[in-house]
Protein backbone atom coordinates (compact mmCIF):
# COMPACT_ATOMS: atom_id res chain seq x y z
CA UNK A 1 0.00 0.00 0.00
CA UNK A 2 1.36 3.10 -0.91
CA UNK A 3 1.73 5.90 1.59
CA UNK A 4 0.36 9.03 0.00
CA UNK A 5 1.15 12.40 2.04
CA UNK A 6 -2.11 14.35 2.60
CA UNK A 7 -3.19 17.63 1.91
CA UNK A 8 -2.48 19.31 5.44
CA UNK A 9 -6.37 20.13 6.74
CA UNK A 10 -6.43 23.23 9.14
CA UNK A 11 -9.61 24.56 11.02
CA UNK A 12 -10.21 26.76 7.95
CA UNK A 13 -11.40 25.81 4.89
CA UNK A 14 -8.93 25.12 2.23
CA UNK A 15 -4.88 24.37 2.63
CA UNK A 16 -3.48 26.78 4.83
CA UNK A 17 -1.78 30.11 2.76
CA UNK A 18 2.33 29.75 3.12
CA UNK A 19 4.35 32.83 2.05
CA UNK A 20 7.98 32.01 0.81
CA UNK A 21 10.37 34.91 0.86
CA UNK A 22 13.95 35.27 -0.48
CA UNK A 23 15.39 37.60 -3.06
CA UNK A 24 16.61 34.71 -4.92
CA UNK A 25 14.00 32.90 -6.89
CA UNK A 26 15.37 29.87 -6.93
CA UNK A 27 15.60 29.05 -3.19
CA UNK A 28 11.65 30.08 -3.13
CA UNK A 29 11.02 27.28 -6.16
CA UNK A 30 13.02 24.53 -4.25
CA UNK A 31 11.14 25.22 -0.51
CA UNK A 32 7.88 25.35 -3.30
CA UNK A 33 8.82 21.76 -4.70
CA UNK A 34 8.68 20.45 -0.97
CA UNK A 35 5.69 22.10 0.51
CA UNK A 36 3.23 22.71 -2.97
CA UNK A 37 1.34 19.54 -2.47
CA UNK A 38 0.36 20.52 1.08
CA UNK A 39 0.00 24.34 0.97
CA UNK A 40 -1.07 27.04 -0.65
CA UNK A 41 2.00 28.73 -1.69
CA UNK A 42 2.70 32.68 -1.87
CA UNK A 43 5.87 34.24 -2.80
CA UNK A 44 7.59 37.15 -2.55
CA UNK A 45 11.28 38.11 -3.62
CA UNK A 46 11.42 42.05 -1.49
CA UNK A 47 10.49 42.40 2.22
CA UNK A 48 8.22 45.57 1.03
CA UNK A 49 6.54 42.96 -1.50
CA UNK A 50 5.85 40.46 1.84
CA UNK A 51 4.22 43.23 3.23
CA UNK A 52 1.50 43.66 0.90
CA UNK A 53 0.95 40.16 0.45
CA UNK A 54 0.33 39.74 4.17
CA UNK A 55 -1.84 42.38 3.86
CA UNK A 56 -3.86 41.49 0.97
CA UNK A 57 -3.86 37.24 1.81
CA UNK A 58 -3.01 37.17 5.56
CA UNK A 59 -1.24 33.70 5.27
CA UNK A 60 -0.71 31.33 8.07
CA UNK A 61 2.93 31.20 8.30
CA UNK A 62 5.78 32.99 6.37
CA UNK A 63 8.76 31.76 5.60
CA UNK A 64 11.35 34.69 5.44
CA UNK A 65 15.17 34.73 4.60
CA UNK A 66 17.26 37.24 6.60
CA UNK A 67 19.56 39.13 4.33
CA UNK A 68 17.94 40.83 1.19
CA UNK A 69 18.34 44.15 -0.81
CA UNK A 70 16.95 47.57 1.19
CA UNK A 71 14.44 45.82 3.34
CA UNK A 72 16.00 43.03 5.25
CA UNK A 73 14.09 39.79 6.60
CA UNK A 74 14.54 40.73 10.11
CA UNK A 75 13.13 44.29 9.50
CA UNK A 76 10.41 42.87 7.44
CA UNK A 77 9.45 40.62 10.27
CA UNK A 78 9.77 44.00 13.30
CA UNK A 79 7.05 46.07 10.91
CA UNK A 80 4.84 42.69 10.34
CA UNK A 81 4.83 42.36 14.52
CA UNK A 82 4.24 46.63 14.77
CA UNK A 83 1.24 46.21 12.50
CA UNK A 84 -2.20 45.06 14.25
CA UNK A 85 -3.67 42.52 10.74
CA UNK A 86 -0.17 41.16 10.99
CA UNK A 87 0.79 40.36 14.72
CA UNK A 88 -0.48 37.15 15.29
CA UNK A 89 1.69 35.66 11.70
CA UNK A 90 4.45 33.42 12.88
CA UNK A 91 7.63 34.40 10.70
CA UNK A 92 10.01 31.12 10.66
CA UNK A 93 13.44 32.56 9.37
CA UNK A 94 15.98 30.34 6.83
CA UNK A 95 19.19 32.07 6.24
CA UNK A 96 22.70 30.49 6.03
CA UNK A 97 23.63 32.78 8.31
CA UNK A 98 24.82 30.06 11.77
CA UNK A 99 26.39 32.21 14.17
CA UNK A 100 24.65 32.47 17.62
CA UNK A 101 24.53 36.43 17.20
CA UNK A 102 22.62 36.03 14.06
CA UNK A 103 20.17 33.34 15.66
CA UNK A 104 19.54 35.93 18.85
CA UNK A 105 19.04 38.42 16.00
CA UNK A 106 15.71 36.40 14.33
CA UNK A 107 14.37 36.01 17.64
CA UNK A 108 14.50 39.36 18.43
CA UNK A 109 13.24 40.27 15.70
CA UNK A 110 9.97 38.37 16.72
CA UNK A 111 10.32 34.97 14.38
CA UNK A 112 8.97 31.80 16.37
CA UNK A 113 11.70 29.27 14.21
CA UNK A 114 15.11 29.46 12.72
CA UNK A 115 16.36 27.54 10.28
CA UNK A 116 19.49 27.20 8.78
CA UNK A 117 20.48 26.27 4.94
CA UNK A 118 20.92 24.22 3.95
CA UNK A 119 17.97 22.46 5.26
CA UNK A 120 16.25 18.43 5.98
CA UNK A 121 12.93 18.62 3.68
CA UNK A 122 11.64 16.44 6.30
CA UNK A 123 12.53 18.66 9.07
CA UNK A 124 11.53 21.63 7.35
CA UNK A 125 7.81 20.26 6.66
CA UNK A 126 7.57 19.02 10.25
CA UNK A 127 8.31 23.00 11.53
CA UNK A 128 5.99 24.42 9.48
CA UNK A 129 3.16 21.79 10.19
CA UNK A 130 3.87 22.65 13.87
CA UNK A 131 3.42 26.16 13.25
CA UNK A 132 0.44 26.56 11.14
CA UNK A 133 -1.17 23.69 13.51
CA UNK A 134 -0.77 26.17 16.41
CA UNK A 135 -1.31 29.02 14.45
CA UNK A 136 -4.82 28.23 13.28
CA UNK A 137 -5.48 27.03 16.75
CA UNK A 138 -4.72 30.37 18.39
CA UNK A 139 -7.09 31.78 15.32
CA UNK A 140 -10.00 29.81 16.75
CA UNK A 141 -9.37 30.60 19.98
CA UNK A 142 -9.53 34.37 19.41
CA UNK A 143 -12.93 33.83 17.07
CA UNK A 144 -14.46 32.07 20.11
CA UNK A 145 -12.84 34.92 22.57
CA UNK A 146 -14.58 37.34 20.86
CA UNK A 147 -17.96 36.10 20.02
CA UNK A 148 -21.00 36.81 21.78
CA UNK A 149 -22.04 34.21 23.06
CA UNK A 150 -25.90 34.53 22.74
CA UNK A 151 -25.99 35.87 19.47
CA UNK A 152 -23.09 34.73 17.96
CA UNK A 153 -21.79 38.33 16.41
CA UNK A 154 -18.75 40.08 17.62
CA UNK A 155 -18.77 41.30 21.35
CA UNK A 156 -18.02 44.69 22.73
CA UNK A 157 -14.16 43.28 23.54
CA UNK A 158 -13.78 42.69 20.23
CA UNK A 159 -15.40 45.59 18.43
CA UNK A 160 -12.93 48.10 20.74
CA UNK A 161 -10.53 46.96 19.19
CA UNK A 162 -11.36 46.76 15.91
CA UNK A 163 -12.33 50.35 16.01
CA UNK A 164 -9.16 51.69 17.37
CA UNK A 165 -7.15 49.77 14.32
CA UNK A 166 -10.24 51.31 12.22
CA UNK A 167 -9.86 54.72 13.00
CA UNK A 168 -6.06 54.61 13.03
CA UNK A 169 -6.21 53.38 8.99
CA UNK A 170 -8.57 55.67 8.69
CA UNK A 171 -6.72 58.33 9.97
CA UNK A 172 -3.45 57.21 7.64
CA UNK A 173 -5.57 56.92 4.36
CA UNK A 174 -7.71 60.32 4.89
CA UNK A 175 -10.80 58.35 4.70
CA UNK A 176 -14.51 58.39 5.98
CA UNK A 177 -15.19 55.52 8.46
CA UNK A 178 -18.81 55.05 9.60
CA UNK A 179 -20.36 53.79 13.90
CA UNK A 180 -23.85 52.81 13.40
CA UNK A 181 -25.81 52.48 16.72
CA UNK A 182 -28.57 49.90 16.52
CA UNK A 183 -31.18 49.63 19.41
CA UNK A 184 -34.26 47.12 19.56
CA UNK A 185 -37.23 49.45 20.69
CA UNK A 186 -39.49 48.37 23.02
CA UNK A 187 -37.75 45.48 24.02
CA UNK A 188 -37.95 45.46 27.78
CA UNK A 189 -41.76 45.33 27.41
CA UNK A 190 -41.08 42.59 24.38
CA UNK A 191 -39.54 40.69 26.94
CA UNK A 192 -42.03 41.47 29.48
CA UNK A 193 -44.87 40.24 27.40
CA UNK A 194 -42.86 37.03 25.66
CA UNK A 195 -40.50 36.19 28.33
CA UNK A 196 -36.31 36.04 27.83
CA UNK A 197 -36.57 33.00 25.92
CA UNK A 198 -38.09 34.84 22.91
CA UNK A 199 -36.40 37.52 23.74
CA UNK A 200 -33.08 35.78 23.49
CA UNK A 201 -34.44 34.40 19.97
CA UNK A 202 -35.29 37.78 18.92
CA UNK A 203 -31.90 39.11 20.06
CA UNK A 204 -30.34 35.92 17.66
CA UNK A 205 -32.26 37.34 14.55
CA UNK A 206 -31.87 40.55 14.64
CA UNK A 207 -27.67 40.08 14.79
CA UNK A 208 -28.03 37.78 11.98
CA UNK A 209 -30.63 40.26 10.12
CA UNK A 210 -27.60 42.88 10.67
CA UNK A 211 -24.74 40.42 9.46
CA UNK A 212 -26.69 39.95 6.44
CA UNK A 213 -26.91 43.35 5.51
CA UNK A 214 -23.32 44.51 6.32
CA UNK A 215 -21.52 42.89 3.07
CA UNK A 216 -18.12 43.83 3.14
CA UNK A 217 -15.21 41.77 4.73
CA UNK A 218 -14.37 44.95 6.53
CA UNK A 219 -17.86 45.63 7.92
CA UNK A 220 -18.34 44.75 11.73
CA UNK A 221 -21.44 43.71 13.49
CA UNK A 222 -21.14 43.57 17.12
CA UNK A 223 -23.12 43.24 20.27
CA UNK A 224 -22.65 46.64 22.36
CA UNK A 225 -24.59 45.58 25.23
CA UNK A 226 -28.92 44.35 26.14
CA UNK A 227 -30.38 44.89 23.18
CA UNK A 228 -28.49 47.18 21.99
CA UNK A 229 -25.65 46.57 18.99
CA UNK A 230 -22.85 48.65 16.45
CA UNK A 231 -22.00 48.77 13.44
CA UNK A 232 -18.63 49.60 11.75
CA UNK A 233 -18.65 50.74 8.49
CA UNK A 234 -14.98 51.50 7.02
CA UNK A 235 -14.30 53.64 4.18
CA UNK A 236 -17.83 54.42 3.19
CA UNK A 237 -19.53 57.80 2.26
CA UNK A 238 -22.88 58.93 3.45
CA UNK A 239 -24.62 57.20 0.35
CA UNK A 240 -23.33 54.37 1.04
CA UNK A 241 -24.34 54.56 4.79
CA UNK A 242 -28.05 54.90 3.59
CA UNK A 243 -27.42 52.15 1.72
CA UNK A 244 -26.91 49.78 4.60
CA UNK A 245 -29.45 51.66 6.60
CA UNK A 246 -32.31 50.76 4.29
CA UNK A 247 -30.88 47.27 3.96
CA UNK A 248 -31.49 46.62 7.49
CA UNK A 249 -34.65 48.29 7.92
CA UNK A 250 -35.76 46.06 5.12
CA UNK A 251 -34.47 42.67 6.92
CA UNK A 252 -35.51 43.48 10.43
CA UNK A 253 -39.06 44.15 8.60
CA UNK A 254 -39.15 40.33 6.83
CA UNK A 255 -38.61 38.91 10.07
CA UNK A 256 -42.10 40.04 10.98
CA UNK A 257 -41.52 39.59 14.83
CA UNK A 258 -44.80 40.16 16.52
CA UNK A 259 -44.30 43.22 19.17
CA UNK A 260 -47.68 44.73 20.76
CA UNK A 261 -46.00 47.58 22.37
CA UNK A 262 -44.63 48.53 19.07
CA UNK A 263 -46.48 51.39 16.62
CA UNK A 264 -46.16 49.13 13.97
CA UNK A 265 -47.47 45.74 15.42
CA UNK A 266 -43.85 44.11 14.52
CA UNK A 267 -40.38 44.22 16.28
CA UNK A 268 -38.55 47.25 14.92
CA UNK A 269 -35.24 49.40 15.78
CA UNK A 270 -33.94 52.87 15.55
CA UNK A 271 -30.40 53.57 14.52
CA UNK A 272 -27.76 56.39 14.94
CA UNK A 273 -24.89 57.00 12.69
CA UNK A 274 -22.11 59.03 12.63
CA UNK A 275 -19.66 59.57 9.55
CA UNK A 276 -16.29 60.76 10.70
CA UNK A 277 -13.22 62.04 8.21
CA UNK A 278 -11.76 65.59 9.53
CA UNK A 279 -10.64 66.09 13.44
CA UNK A 280 -10.32 62.77 14.10
CA UNK A 281 -10.41 62.52 17.70
CA UNK A 282 -10.97 58.96 19.60
CA UNK A 283 -13.00 56.27 19.83
CA UNK A 284 -15.31 57.34 22.68
CA UNK A 285 -16.03 61.02 20.82
CA UNK A 286 -16.94 58.50 17.74
CA UNK A 287 -19.53 56.42 19.98
CA UNK A 288 -20.44 60.14 21.95
CA UNK A 289 -22.01 61.34 18.40
CA UNK A 290 -23.42 58.06 17.20
CA UNK A 291 -25.11 57.59 20.72
CA UNK A 292 -26.95 61.03 20.65
CA UNK A 293 -28.07 60.60 16.71
CA UNK A 294 -29.81 57.38 18.39
CA UNK A 295 -31.20 59.38 20.90
CA UNK A 296 -32.43 61.37 18.16
CA UNK A 297 -34.15 59.03 16.48
CA UNK A 298 -35.89 57.21 19.79
CA UNK A 299 -36.86 61.01 20.39
CA UNK A 300 -38.52 61.23 16.99
CA UNK A 301 -40.50 58.71 17.35
CA UNK A 302 -38.36 55.54 16.90
CA UNK A 303 -37.87 52.82 13.97
CA UNK A 304 -35.74 55.01 11.63
CA UNK A 305 -32.11 56.21 11.42
CA UNK A 306 -30.48 59.60 12.30
CA UNK A 307 -27.35 59.81 10.32
CA UNK A 308 -24.47 62.80 10.64
CA UNK A 309 -21.55 63.16 8.85
CA UNK A 310 -18.12 65.75 10.22
CA UNK A 311 -16.87 65.97 6.66
CA UNK A 312 -15.19 69.52 5.78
Amino acid sequence: MINQEQPFKGSDDGPPKVLIVDDKPSNIQIVHHIIKDQYQVLMATSGKRAIEICLEMLPDLVLMDVIMPELSGLDTCKLMKQHPELVNIPVIFITGLQGQHDENACWDAGGVDFISKPFNATTLKNRIKAQVTLKRQSDLLRRLAFLDGLTGVKNRHFFDQYLETQLMLARRQSQAICVLMVDIDYFKQYNDSFGHQMGDEALRSVAQALGESCRRPADLVARYGGEEFVVVLPNTPKNGVERVIERIQGAIAELDIHHPASATGILTVSMGGMIWLADYQSTEALLGEADKLLYRAKSLGRNRACIDANIP
